[in-house]
């Protein structure tokens, strides 16, 4: 198959993973630097593509210089071990929370099995090779990732998970988003939340892509799930009135049932409605599904709210018994 790439700023390059084996769903870009970077590999499985794309853009085995995740969810960085086998000279560079989970992905695989079960893992993500210890650099927020002549600014993102980051090209502007702002699918203009377990977090996802909304104007940012957006000001207000509003339907769901089935069919209808709203051609729910299923949005949101639950209420005992001042 031939590699899929388009530029989408000056000396920067999409090049299309095939994830799932289909087109548009998954990005790597490519930083056309002296110090040539990629942002994201997508899994194990699309690692080919990757590889077949870079060769394409003149970028050889000995040439990469840095590849940098802004989280380490499979369908971002589940191929980094394998492009640091065929790229000797690539730097890889991730969240410090992440970091452990690269070096030894047993841990990460098997919380990963039992989210998708084993085919699901097999076909949409394939084997996760551990990255040596040697080979990893540390993310954090205000850090400059220097390429030769542009750099990356790391902006610390959490909300779709505790070790997201985003980052910002300083030749264009550009943000690349990871999933802090959700699943954009470019060709019918709708976005859905990513939400899954195990640390989503309401707030802080709002906070984030506040922060991001600050930085990308006025260039665009780049989805990982699928493309570039140069609409800022409306792809965030967005993001954030989607996340809020999936979170509202499972807090209310909560408060009549627990049944996962019962949550999950109440947020199908909410999912429905935008992409009803959102869609200007026939919408394939199966890509949406592939890219973040209903069913591990409700997860997350759900554990999202019980914890929120056990911390007021472990508050509220705490200050039942400080002692109370003398009137």
């Amino acid at each position: 198959m031939e590699p899929v790439i388009f530029q989408v700023a000056p000396g920067l390059t999409a090049i299309d993973t095939f994830y799932g084996g289909r087109e548009r769903y998954t990005a790597t870009y490519l930083l056309g630097a002296s110090e040539p970077a990629i942002v994201e590999t997508g899994p194990t499985t699309s690692a080919e593509h990757v590889i077949a794309g870079l060769e394409h853009l003149g970028v050889g085995p000995n040439d990469l210089a840095h590849i940098l995740v802004t989280h380490i969810h499979l369908d971002h960085a589940g191929g980094v071990g394998r492009l640091t086998r065929v790229f000797p000279n690539a730097t890889v560079w991730v969240h410090e929370r992440g970091a452990p989970h690269l070096q030894d992905p047993a841990r990460l695989v098997a919380s990963a099995t039992r989210l998708y079960g084993e085919r699901q893992m097999s076909s949409l993500f394939g084997p996760v090779e551990p990255v040596p210890s040697e080979r990893i650099r540390i993310l954090a927020d205000g850090d400059r990732v220097r390429l030769g002549d542009r750099a990356l600014d790391v902006l610390d993102t959490p909300g779709h998970a505790s070790h997201h980051v985003a980052l910002v090209d300083s030749a264009t502007g550009a943000v690349f988003t990871g999933d802090a702002l959700g699943i954009h699918v470019p060709d019918v203009r709708a976005l859905r939340p990513a939400t899954p377990p195990p640390d989503f977090d309401v707030e802080l996802a709002v906070g984030s892509i506040q922060r991001i909304r600050e930085r990308a104007r006025p260039s665009m940012v780049l989805f990982s799930h699928f493309g570039p957006v140069a609409e800022v000001d409306r792809i965030c207000d967005l993001a954030v009135q989607r996340t809020q509003s999936w979170a509202e339907v499972v807090r209310e769901a909560l408060e009549r049932t627990d049944d996962l089935d019962e949550i999950v069919a109440l947020l199908q209808e909410e999912a429905r409605r935008d992409v009803e709203t959102g869609a200007e051609a026939t919408i394939d729910l199966e890509r949406f599904e592939t890219l973040s299923s209903v069913r591990m949005n409700a997860m997350g949101i759900v554990r999202y709210w019980k914890k929120r639950a056990e911390r007021e209420a472990a508050l509220r005992d705490e200050q039942a018994r400080a002692p109370q001042p003398e009137s």
